[in-house]
């Protein structure tokens, strides 16, 4: 049976302070205007209205205010999933909660749809940025996801982290095409269709 990757990773995310959330709310707006090639720490400093030096003490840098943003629009979301720092419940259920969370609290969010295009446009120019996405985004839902199969051998599932891919995987390209390529005109698949046979075929492996 293929093994899941254990690389550590941290599901659940520290609390955000006033302060951080003030810097937060003034990054978004800067990030979504200028791209990420052109926010300086500058500008986020003015649109946050806290000195630079605060900006760093909290963040690092612009690499570590990116990701928590990220974070912030995604990952958050997720938290009341989480018991400890593994997803719990019964399989139809959470897979359900899981696929609703992402195609309504983030892929709705037009801050986190901004974000995404981003991401994508500056990836060419900025690999480390995709690759930032990927891992704290992509990868570690990946991660979470598979982890929970693995713990339910009754599913049937023999490739845990394969199956976990093609679950998120469905979800983040579904948004991609609806949200970005004009797909809500061209092509009529809702979001409960695709949820529903998902979660058939994740089911169907008994």
């Amino acid at each position: 049976m293929p093994q899941t990757s254990t690389f550590p990773i941290e599901n659940t995310l520290p609390a955000i302070t006033p302060k951080q959330e003030q810097i937060l709310q003034g990054a978004i707006r800067v990030f979504l205007q200028e791209g990420y090639a052109k926010t300086s720490m500058d500008r986020v400093s003015a649109a946050a209205g806290v000195s630079k030096q605060t900006i760093y003490s909290n963040f690092r840098d612009k690499e570590g205010l990116f990701k928590a943003l990220m974070e912030r629009l995604t990952l958050a979301c997720f938290q009341s999933l989480f018991t400890g720092t593994k997803l719990h419940g019964e399989p139809v259920i959470l897979l359900r909660q899981v696929g609703e969370i992402y195609l309504t609290k983030v892929a709705d969010n037009p801050d986190y749809l901004a974000l995404l295009r981003v991401m994508i446009t500056e990836s060419q120019n900025f690999p480390e940025l995709a690759k930032l996405y990927t891992q704290n985004v992509v990868q570690r839902g990946r991660q979470i996801l598979s982890q929970y199969f693995a713990a339910h051998p009754e599913l049937g599932i023999t490739d845990p982290e394969a199956m976990a891919q093609i679950f998120f995987g469905s979800l983040v390209s579904y948004v991609i095409v609806q949200e970005m390529l004009h797909g809500k005109e061209l092509m009529s698949l809702s979001r409960d269709r695709l949820l529903d046979t998902l979660i058939n075929v994740i089911m169907s492996q008994k």
